[in-house]
C-alpha cells in the first residue's frame, strides 16, 4: 500500500506484528494442534487488546491535552509555570511527613497523660496489694513474711517511681504548651490529639507493610516467581510478618 507524500510502502506495522509473534515459538514448538491454535489465538487477541487500550489512551492524552490548553488560557499560565508548582508541591508533602513541632509536642503530651493513667492504676494495684500482702502468709513464719514485704515494697517504689518521671513529663509539656489546666482523658483537646496519635502509628504500620511487600516482590522478580501461584502465599506471609 502507497501513502502519499511519504514515498515508501507501509509494512512496519506487520513487521511488528510478526516480530512479537515470534515468541510463540517456544511455547508451541512441541504443542499438540489444539494448544497451538489456542496460543495463537490467545497471543493476537492480547495484541488487539493492547493496541486497542493504547490508542485509548492516547485519545485522552490528546482530549487533555486540550482541555489543558484551556485551563492554561483561562488562568494565564504557561509550561514554564509549572516546574514551581511541581516544586511547590513537593515543600508541600515534604511537610507532611510529620506534624508540626506544636502538634507533635501535644501528642506526647496525650501519651505521657495515658501513661500516668497506666501508672497510677498500677501504683494503687501495687499499694493495695502490699496491704494485703500478710494475709496468705502462716502467722509464724517471720522468713516468709519479711520476703512477701520486700517484694510489695519493691513493686510499689517501682510503681511509684514510674509514676513521677511521667508527672515529670506532663509538667515539662505543660510548661512548653503554655496549659493553665491539665486536659482530662476524653476532653476535646485530648481526644483530638489522641486521635493523631492513633493516625501516626496507623501510617507508620502501613509504611512497614508497603515495605515488606516491595521487598518480597523484588525477592520473588528475583526468583522468577512474580505472577506464579507461589506468589500469594509468600506475599501473605510479608504481611502476616509485619503484623
Amino acid at each position: 500500500m502507497y501513502i502519499s507524500g511519504t514515498g515508501h510502502t507501509e509494512g512496519k506495522g506487520c513487521k511488528h506484528i510478526f516480530s512479537a509473534s515470534n515468541e510463540l515459538a517456544r511455547s508451541t514448538r512441541h504443542a499438540n494442534h489444539f494448544h497451538h491454535h489456542q496460543a495463537i489465538e490467545e497471543h493476537f487477541a492480547f495484541w488487539d487488546a493492547n493496541k486497542y487500550a493504547t490508542l485509548k489512551a492516547l485519545k485522552s492524552v490528546w482530549l487533555l491535552m486540550a482541555e489543558l490548553e484551556t485551563i492554561k488560557a483561562e488562568l494565564c499560565i504557561s509550561d514554564d509555570d509549572f516546574p514551581g508548582f511541581f516544586d511547590q508541591e513537593c515543600i508541600y508533602l515534604d511537610s507532611l511527613k510529620q506534624p508540626a513541632p506544636q502538634d507533635w509536642l501535644s501528642i506526647c503530651y496525650v501519651e505521657v497523660l495515658d501513661k500516668i493513667a497506666e501508672w497510677r492504676a498500677e501504683w494503687d494495684f501495687a499499694c493495695e496489694s502490699g496491704n494485703n500482702a500478710l494475709t496468705g502468709v502462716d502467722a509464724g513464719s517471720l522468713e516468709q513474711m519479711n520476703d512477701t514485704l520486700k517484694q510489695a515494697c519493691i513493686c510499689i517504689d517501682s510503681s511509684y517511681t514510674k509514676l513521677q518521671h511521667a508527672e515529670r513529663l506532663v509538667t515539662r509539656c505543660e510548661c512548653v504548651l503554655s496549659v493553665d489546666e491539665r486536659w482530662v482523658i476524653g476532653g476535646k483537646e485530648y481526644n483530638h490529639f489522641k486521635e493523631e496519635a492513633t493516625l501516626g502509628k496507623y501510617c507508620a504500620a502501613l509504611d512497614k507493610l508497603e515495605h515488606s511487600v516491595i521487598m518480597r516482590l523484588f525477592e520473588l522478580l528475583k526468583l522468577s516467581l512474580l505472577g506464579t501461584s507461589l506468589s500469594v502465599p509468600l506475599l501473605v506471609g510479608a504481611c502476616t510478618m509485619t503484623d
